[in-house]
Formats: C-alpha cells, sequence, structure tokens
C-alpha cells in the first residue's frame, strides 16, 4: 500500500544519499538516543500488519464484486500515490455507471463504497502520519548539517538557482517581454476569492497581509519555496531573515510587504507592475516560483483609481500569456459560480488548458450553502465553467478567522474532508482535496514544464547574445563594452580628477581673474555714485570728504558682499571650466550630461564661508584708508588704472549719444540711413547745448531753469518743438562726455604730477586727488583679490571638492539618476549585453544543477 518513492528521489538533497562518505556513523550512533525511546516514536508496525492482512483478506473475498462495481482502473485509483494520480480526472465515472446498472442490489454495494472509502481514509492518516516522521527525521539531518558535522560547502540549492535567474530577467525586461518563457506559478483569482490564503498553506506560514473585504495585494509578490532546516523569509534585497514560528516575526514581515507594496505603487494609483521577490525556506516545503497578483475586480470603488481594474487585467495578462506559465486559478466555493471573473480570463489566455490548476476554495461554506451538491462535483469536474484544466482541486483554507495558525487550518481541513459527504458519496476524489495534495500537484507540473523549457530558454539567449555582440562589433569596434555603472565609475574618475586641477590653479591666476572681475562689478558704483559726485565740487578738501565718506558708506553695506558674490561666481566658472572644455580625442560626449548635472548639484549645495565677509571688511576697509603712494611705479600704475576706467566710461557715452541721435551725414550718404524724428530733434537739442559748454567750459554738472527755457526758445526759433525732459537727458549725455574728455586731459596732466604729490601739492596749481582715488581703488582691489584667493585655494576649493564627491556618492546610489543622465544606444546596447550574459551564465549553471540531479 506505501507508493513508490523512487519517482521522487530528486527531492531529497545529494548531501543525503552522499552522508556516509561525511559523517562519522559511528559518532552518530552513540549521540543518537537509544532503541527504546526510537521504539516509542516509530509506528506501531505490528497494527499496520495486522490491517495490512486484513485489507488483504477482505480484498480477496471481495475482489469479484469490487471489479464489477468500480472497474481495474478505479481500484488503481485507489491504491496509487498522490503524486501518481494527481491529475487523474473523473473519466471512469461513465464506466462505473454502467458496472452500476448491472449490480442489482444496491444496499450491498452502499456499504461496499462506505467501507471502502473508510479503509482509503485510513491508510491516507498512516501514510500522513510516516511522511509527518519522515519531515521531522530530515529536518534533523539538516539541522545537524547546518550546525556543522562536516565542513563540505553546499552547492545553492536548484531552487534558489532558479529563482534568481527570474530576478535577474526581471531586471532584464521589467515589462515580461514574450522573451521571458520561462515557467512560474502565476495565482490569479478574484478579489476576496482565498488566493493568498492557499498560498500561505502552500508557504506554511500567514506571511500576507490581510484585511477585511479590502485589496490587500497591490502588486505581484514572487515568493520561491525551498527547503531548509529552518523556517524562515528573505527578501531578494535584504539579508534579515524573519522567523516564521515567531509571531512577532509574521507580523514584521506581514508590514514589511505592505509598506513594498505602497511603496511600489505610484502617485495616483492603486496598484503597481513592480515585482516584490520573496524566499520562504522550511522543511518539507515544495520546492517551486509562485507569483500572487492583485485579485480581479469587477468594479472601481471610491478611493481608488479610475484604471484599476484595467492595471490588473493588464498585469494578470502579461504574467499568462507566458506560454510556460502555470496558472493556479482560484475559485471562491462560497459564492454563485456566474459571478466569477476570473474564470472567462484564464481561459482566454490558456483556451485548452493545459497549464491551467483549477482550485475551488472555501469547499466547507459551499457544502451548506450550497442547495444542489452535485453543482460543486460539475465545477470539480470542469463541467460548470466554459474552461479546461490540467487538474481540479477541492481546498477549506480556514474558518474565516485571521487569527488561525497553519496547523489549526490544516487540521480543520482534513477533520472536514474525513467528515464531508462529498467525498463519502464519491464527488470528489481523495486526491482531489487539501493543500497538501495541491503543492504536491503544482510542484510536480512546476519542474516537469521547467524541465521542458528551459534549455530552449537558454539556446534563444545564447542567439540574442551573438545579436548584441555582433551589432556592438560593427558600431563600436574600438570601445571597451562599458555598462551604465562602468560608465559612471568612469565619468566619476575624470570629474574628481578635474577637481583636482582646479586646486593646481596658480595665485597668479586666481588674482587677476578675482581683481578683473570684481572690478566690472563695481566700477560702475565707483565712477557713477563716487567718482562722479566728489569730482563735480570743484574744491580738493571737499573731494576728498567727499570720497571718504562715500567709500565707508560702500565699505560698511555692500562692497564686502558683492567681492564674496564674485569669488562665489569665479570658482564657479573655473569649475565649470574644468568640466566642459573638450579633452581632444579623449573627450567622451557621453559623460556630458553627467558631469553638467554633477556641476549644478555641487554648485547648488556649496555655500560660502559666513564669516568670510566680516573678515573682508575690516581689510578693505584698511586698504582704502592708505593714501600714501610710495613710488613712481604705482603713481603710473594708477594713472593707466584712471585712464583705462574713464576711457571705457567715454566709449559707452559716445555710444550712447550717437543711439540718441542716430547716424551722421557720412552713415546717411554711404549707407542709405535716415534719422527718426526723435533722433532729429535729438541732434538739435546737442548741438544747441554743446554751444552752451563752449561758452563755459566749467559749467556745473546740472542745467538751470532759465538755461532750459533758453535751449526750448532757440530750438523753436528753428522750428523744433522740444520737451524740457528731453533736454534733461540730452545734457546728462553731453555733459558726462564733456566731463570725461576733460577728466582725460586732467590724468594726463597728472602723469608728471607724483613729485607734486609728494609735497602734497605745495605752490602748484595741479592737483592730482583724483589719481589718489583710484590708485585707493586699485589697492583695494589688489588686496581684496589676494584675501579670497586665500579663501578659495585654502577652504573653498577643498569645500567644493568634498561637495563634488557627496553628489557622485548620491548619485551612484540612484539608478533612476543613472538612467537618465548616462543615455544613448551605446550605454542600452552594453547593458543589454551584460544582463543577457548574467542570465546565460546563470540559466547555464541552473541547467548544469539540474542534469546533475537526474
Amino acid at each position: 500500500m506505501i507508493p513508490d518513492l523512487s519517482d521522487y528521489k530528486w527531492i531529497v538533497p545529494d548531501i543525503v544519499w552522499e552522508i556516509d562518505e561525511y559523517i562519522d556513523l559511528e559518532k552518530i550512533r552513540k549521540a543518537l538516543p537509544n532503541s527504546e525511546d526510537l521504539a516509542k516514536l516509530a509506528p506501531d508496525f505490528d497494527k499496520i500488519v495486522e490491517s495490512l492482512s486484513l485489507l488483504k483478506d477482505f480484498f480477496t473475498t471481495g475482489h469479484k464484486l469490487v471489479s464489477e462495481v468500480i472497474g481495474a482502473s478505479d481500484l488503481l485509483l485507489l491504491l496509487g500515490s498522490p503524486g501518481e494520480t494527481a491529475f487523474r480526472a473523473t473519466d471512469h465515472g461513465s464506466e462505473g455507471d454502467k458496472h452500476y446498472r448491472k449490480v442489482t442490489d444496491k444496499e450491498k454495494i452502499d456499504q461496499l463504497q462506505e467501507e471502502l472509502l473508510h479503509t482509503q481514509l485510513k491508510y491516507q492518516r498512516i501514510l500522513e502520519r510516516l511522511e509527518k516522521e519522515n519531515k521531522e527525521l530530515r529536518k534533523l539531518v539538516l539541522q545537524k548539517d547546518d550546525k556543522g558535522i562536516h565542513h563540505r560547502k553546499l552547492k545553492k540549492s536548484l531552487i534558489d538557482m532558479y529563482s534568481e535567474v527570474l530576478d535577474v530577467l526581471s531586471d532584464y525586461d521589467a515589462s515580461y517581454n514574450t522573451q521571458d518563457h520561462l515557467p512560474r506559478v502565476v495565482v490569479v483569482g478574484d478579489q476576496s476569492a482565498g488566493k493568498t490564503s492557499v498560498l500561505e498553506m502552500i508557504a506554511q506560514a500567514r506571511i500576507f497581509p490581510r484585511g477585511s473585504g479590502e485589496m490587500m495585494t497591490r502588486s505581484p509578490v514572487k515568493v520561491t519555496l525551498s527547503e531548509g532546516p529552518h523556517h524562515v523569509a528573505l527578501f531578494k534585497d535584504s539579508s534579515r531573515e524573519f522567523d516564521l514560528t515567531k509571531e512577532e516575526d509574521l507580523a514584521a514581515l506581514r508590514h514589511e510587504i505592505e509598506l513594498r507594496m505602497r511603496k511600489n505603487v505610484k502617485e495616483g494609483c492603486t496598484v503597481s507592475p513592480e515585482t516584490i521577490s520573496l524566499n520562504v525556506k522550511g522543511p518539507g516545503l515544495q520546492r517551486m516560483v509562485l507569483v500572487d497578483l492583485p485579485g480581479v475586480i469587477n468594479t472601481v470603488t471610491s478611493g481608488m483609481a479610475p484604471d484599476t481594474k484595467e492595471t490588473i487585467f493588464s498585469i494578470s495578462k502579461a504574467y499568462m500569456q507566458n506560454p510556460n506559465a502555470i496558472i493556479l486559478c482560484i475559485q471562491d466555493g462560497s459564492v454563485d459560480a456566474e459571478r466569477s471573473i476570473v474564470t472567462d480570463l484564464v481561459s482566454q489566455m490558456d483556451p485548452h488548458g493545459r497549464r491551467t490548476i483549477f482550485v475551488l476554495t472555501k469547499v466547507d461554506l459551499a457544502e451548506k450553502n450550497v442547495a444542489s451538491p452535485s453543482r460543486i462535483q460539475q465545477i470539480i469536474e470542469g463541467k460548470l465553467f466554459p474552461m479546461k484544466a490540467l487538474g481540479y482541486f477541492a481546498v477549506v483554507t480556514g474558518k474565516g478567522n485571521s487569527s488561525e495558525s497553519i496547523e489549526a487550518i490544516r487540521e480543520y481541513e482534513e477533520e472536514f474532508f474525513e467528515n464531508s459527504k462529498l467525498l463519502k458519496t464519491s464527488m470528489l476524489k481523495a486526491h482531489q482535496v487539501t493543500t497538501r495534495n495541491l503543492s504536491l500537484a503544482v510542484s510536480d507540473c512546476f519542474w516537469k514544464m521547467v524541465r521542458e523549457s528551459v534549455e530552449q530558454q537558454a539556446d534563444s539567449f545564447k542567439a540574442t547574445r551573438f545579436n548584441l555582440e555582433t551589432e556592438w562589433k560593427n558600431n563600436y569596434p574600438r570601445l571597451r563594452e562599458l555598462d551604465r555603472n562602468e560608465l559612471f565609475e568612469k565619468a566619476k574618475n575624470e570629474i574628481l580628477d578635474e577637481v583636482i586641477s582646479l586646486s593646481q590653479v596658480t595665485p597668479k591666476h586666481w588674482e587677476e581673474i578675482l581683481q578683473q572681475s570684481l572690478w566690472e562689478r563695481v566700477s560702475t558704483h565707483v565712477i557713477e555714485n563716487i567718482y562722479l559726485p566728489a569730482a563735480q565740487t570743484m574744491n580738493s578738501g571737499t573731494f576728498n570728504t567727499t570720497v571718504d565718506i562715500k567709500l565707508k558708506q560702500w565699505t560698511d553695506k555692500q562692497l564686502p558682499n558683492k567681492a564674496v558674490e564674485v569669488a562665489w561666481e569665479t570658482l564657479q566658472e573655473e569649475f565649470s571650466r574644468f568640466m566642459t572644455e573638450p579633452k581632444g580625442k579623449e573627450h567622451d560626449d557621453i559623460f556630458d550630461k553627467l558631469k553638467e548635472a554633477v556641476k549644478e548639484e555641487s554648485i547648488k549645495r556649496h555655500k560660502w564661508n559666513d564669516f568670510a565677509e566680516d573678515s573682508l571688511r575690516v581689510i578693505q576697509h584698511n586698504a582704502l584708508e592708505d593714501r600714501s603712494i610710495s613710488d613712481k611705479q604705482q603713481w603710473d600704475a594708477a594713472i593707466y588704472f584712471m585712464e583705462e576706467a574713464l576711457q571705457a566710461r567715454l566709449k559707452d557715452t559716445e555710444n550712447t549719444i550717437e543711439n540718441m541721435i542716430g547716424p551722421d551725414w557720412k552713415k546717411r550718404w554711404l549707407y542709405w540711413k535716415n534719422r527718426t524724428q526723435e533722433q532729429f530733434v535729438h541732434n538739435e537739442t546737442k548741438n544747441e547745448l554743446e554751444k552752451m559748454l563752449k561758452c563755459t567750459e566749467e559749467h556745473p554738472a546740472y542745467l538751470a531753469s532759465d538755461e532750459i527755457t533758453t535751449v526750448r526758445k532757440n530750438l523753436e526759433s528753428r522750428g523744433v518743438e522740444v520737451d524740457p525732459s528731453l533736454i534733461k537727458d540730452t545734457w546728462h549725455q553731453v555733459y558726462r562726455r564733456h566731463f570725461l574728455k576733460t577728466a582725460l586731459n586732467h590724468c594726463n596732466l597728472c602723469r608728471r604730477g607724483f613729485y607734486y604729490y609728494q609735497r602734497h601739492f605745495v605752490d602748484s596749481e595741479l592737483e592730482c586727488n583724483d589719481v589718489v582715488l583710484f590708485w585707493r581703488i586699485q589697492r583695494m582691489l589688489a588686496i581684496t583679490a589676494n584675501t579670497l584667493r586665500q579663501q578659495l585655494t585654502n577652504t573653498e576649493v577643498r569645500r567644493l571638492e568634498k561637495n563634488v564627491k557627496e553628489v557622485l556618492e548620491d548619485f551612484a546610489e540612484d539608478s533612476e539618476k543613472k538612467v537618465q543622465l548616462l543615455t544613448g544606444k551605446r550605454v542600452q546596447l552594453a547593458e543589454d549585453l551584460k544582463k543577457v550574459r548574467e542570465i546565460q551564465e546563470k540559466l547555464d549553471a541552473f541547467i548544469e544543477a539540474l542534469h546533475q540531479e537526474k
């Protein structure tokens, strides 16, 4: 009566068969309990032999009657193993019916069937007890091996190798492309049909979040079941192990799964196609890979995204369209069959039922509530739904209490089917009930499908790899195949080298660009707000007083801040120059976007030292207080600096006047240009104002009201109507040009004024206080540039370098950022090559291990 387990030899790890090579059996024998203790654990074989002899006598006397009633095939079904009869449907029903018609004594037939059923259930329980004892012994062996009885390095389990292949494929092709035809067990069903409970019974732990009627499975969960000494679970991307024998660890695992689901769901969505990968190990678990999908819904309720129904259908179809996927179709037995949505979906994806296993849940409720029990039989026989299946199963997953343990649910399930009329009246076969039989059947089907398809899948990836390598050789013959991470590391080294070269900029270069940039920033203020107002006082004492007051106000309020801004901008410009300038033939434009992003983020994070302005203010104030020019060389440098500044202002003023009055007579004749009416009025006003300046060369900066009236009347006499505000605007530019020309002439006279300066301009009509002002400004610029350069080289460049390193580290951990910044055909081709090679290597290793296990 005990089934032949030779076909299941592959389930047992290699270590069990080779255990005598590595273990000192004599020591183990001494360590094990004595024979009396073991005898207590062993089953009562005397009673088993007695029962077998009684059964033998029973079948000897009733052989003819049994043959007439049920036929030889049904007898084999009754005496066969669960694994052999997992997918035998009720094909013999019609033959049995013919035999029933031949028998006239119905009472004798009913009595015989009941006795046979009781006998079958009795030996089913004996078989379960033996399997349980075998499970405990195997757990003991695995635990002793885990504690280090021998030092043989265990190979990675076959199912773990297969799961890794699926994980890599998932990363390679997130949209579940048809290239991925490796088998999985896809668990689908209507919402609240009990598919998660079925999965928990197979995994032998309450591992999934649960809620009363609400959607709990919001993204696919890939569960890899494998055998191990301890019942634990861990995520693919985490090293933490959850002990499934402890309630607090189970609660933490459920919470973590729920958090990951919510994290996967994007804003505005209810479900997500992103997969959560979970490994569950434990003694006696059937090795397979299952994917729990969100439950199919008929109506979108409040709080859900409008496209939730379509998204769930899309996710389910994407997994089921894999021709090697095993579809575990879960149907709630406690609701009307007409309300099922999932059966239509499954029949569309697998119309012939060659890879579908149908599971009817909540059979206990169905037996109570269904008026006609034959309706359940019709469901199990595949006659009620418009779909075909490889096998049909009925299970019970508890009484509806979420706090029930797996052991309690299993005992309740076995007790229910033992007393169920569905079995007693032969509406269900014994091999079609309980989640234990379902688990064995699904595992058998899964491994059969794996063996049939894995080599074909490996060949397809070999062809893909060859095509990608050929494409790379044709397009990039002189470049290495660097994937995105390798390219990022190369770019990272280049960027860090460029930042280091920033610290090698010479002090002279820093000070030159700082001084020039600072003068460009403050020159307008110096000329317009300090020099011009002071120069128009016509008195040496007043000039110096005005200059000192304005310089003090400027230093206290604006100058330090402007200087720090200039230094910061200069650092940015130099950093950008090093980051973006081409490096000749070695320049790789694939890094340009990444370098630009690193530059912008580093600059955004960098902040200048807050105490820099305070120290700079003191230094600038002291520099501007100094009026002592020590030698002729400094005097000449100040004059040259002043001339350059005034000439630049004069040129700007000339351009403004030219735009105001329009083209002169040469341009009008040579380039056929004309003046507008406004430009004509401005030109006439300018001519009139220049006549006034010729008469009074030392005219003050502002026009008196009677002078404005005189100019306006003179223009009106020539037929030119002009507004007083236009006269003032024109006067400002005309006087400015006149003043700048006068200042330049004066500057030229001061070239020989250093001798008089040393004597404090005593007994001299020449006064060069404006030259001294520009020397003070020039010296302040030089001292400020030197101070800023020291801050740059000693502090800010290093801080910027630190920011760059932090940005690169952040980008290195952000996969999405790397995908955004390192793009292009070359990058994608290298990524595909890397993934295909990795998949092929893992597939080859898995196939080799599969052959060894055979």
